[in-house]
């Protein structure tokens, strides 16, 4: 099996597995045609941008176990949907991504540059 690739164009590394991210909970910001959200930004989470998100109807840091989903805080790196990621940018409320966890597909909704400015420190 081919690994996926990130926005770097190297292979996919590995999001969170504390908590387990990933559409598939992999680890991994890995996707597919199940993956309708498309979670593929490898984003770390703040207080600010979780607000935002509940605000804007996804609540991401009350846990719900019925999708073994374990609330998010701040810190947290989780695969974020592209779109929700795109809609805070342009809010100026994006949360940094970690550009080698991100999935290339990203690439379709954000430019390379913009994800570049918020990145994660390696």
């Amino acid at each position: 099996m081919r690994r996926a690739k990130n926005v770097l164009g190297t292979d996919l590394e590995e999001c969170s597995l504390d908590p387990i991210t990933g559409f598939y909970r992999d680890g991994c910001c890995n996707t597919g045609a199940e993956d309708l959200g498309l979670h593929t930004v490898c984003a770390q989470m703040t207080d600010e941008f979780l607000l935002f998100s509940k605000q804007c109807g996804n609540d991401l840091s009350t846990p719900n176990e019925m999708y073994e989903f374990p609330g998010l805080k701040a810190g947290d790196q989780w695969c974020l949907c592209v779109l929700r990621w795109k809609e805070a940018f342009e809010a100026d409320m994006a949360p940094r991504v970690k550009l080698t966890a991100t999935h290339m597909s990203v690439l379709e909704f954000v430019n390379l540059e913009d994800l570049q400015r918020y990145a994660v420190e390696e």
